[in-house]
């Protein structure tokens, strides 16, 4: 299993301790019936708070954030702060992890989306190798979506792209992307079109007609990545709450399951 927390269940607005010390006993759970776990982060928040501070100007385009050479600093600082964070407080809960980001071994190797996306790589070519060991010695990789361009370049992920190459890369079952939002919508206006549950050519149809948009791309795009090369469950909810992740497996809160 694979499960991306965002950045924004981290935020200073949030119960961070309480988020990931429930997310600690929900792995741990996990893992004692038998499944391997990775965890992928994201950090938006927490890179915003530092181009803030540095007066270093936020850049969007399509839900992503353009990354020149200034913000790319920016970016592997918050994402370091944010693995750092989550490893500690996940260990201090009893969970056995470590820590990378995708610059070990080359486990992630991205190219720019382009020129005017500098720094903004794209869904990255996995190398599994260190992940695969980490999970062998018995340990859940935490993983920050820094990635290189081969070259020694940093390149800044999306953590929803980086999650689904992930999956895919592993062969995971399941994939869950916990952000701030809780379900996927037809009418991303409109409260009442929230979906439970919606099939590749659905969310494919959904995309086409601009009803998936800003950062609720990178997830769809996320999720059919994982479905399409064998996984079993795609979910998406609000990893915000204590025991998200059970809640979100179990289905005991809303949440979108993306279908073969």
């Amino acid at each position: 299993m694979v499960v991306k927390l965002g950045g924004n269940a981290l935020s200073a607005s949030s119960d961070t301790g309480g988020v990931l010390t429930s997310l600690a006993q929900d792995i741990s759970q996990l893992t004692l019936a038998g499944t391997d776990v990775v965890v992928v982060h994201g950090g938006g928040p927490q890179i915003s708070e530092l181009l803030d501070a540095l007066a270093v100007p936020s850049i969007f385009r399509e839900g992503l954030r353009v990354t020149d050479a200034a913000a790319m600093r920016c970016v592997a600082m918050g994402l370091g702060y944010v693995n750092s964070l989550m490893t500690a407080t996940l260990c201090a809960a009893g969970l056995a992890c470590v820590g990378i980001d995708g610059s070990s071994d080359h486990t992630f190797i991205a190219t720019s989306l382009g020129a005017d996306w500098a720094n903004t790589g794209s869904a990255p070519v996995v190398n599994p190798r260190v992940i695969m060991g980490l999970l062998k010695m018995g340990l859940v990789p935490v993983v920050s979506p820094v990635a290189t361009n081969g070259d020694g370049e940093l390149m800044n992920c999306n953590a929803d792209a980086v999650a689904g190459a992930l999956a895919a890369a592993l062969g995971a079952d399941v994939l869950v992307l916990l952000s701030d939002v809780d379900q996927l919508r037809s009418d991303p206006d409109d409260s009442r079109s929230a979906l439970s549950s919606v099939t590749r050519s659905e969310v494919r149809k959904l995309m086409a007609s601009g009803a998936v948009r800003e950062g609720m791309t990178p997830k769809m795009q996320a999720a059919l990545a994982a479905v399409d090369a064998g996984a079993q469950r795609v979910l998406v909810g609000n990893g915000s709450r204590p025991h998200a992740l059970s809640a979100i497996l179990s289905k005991t809160v809303p949440s979108t399951e993306v279908l073969s």
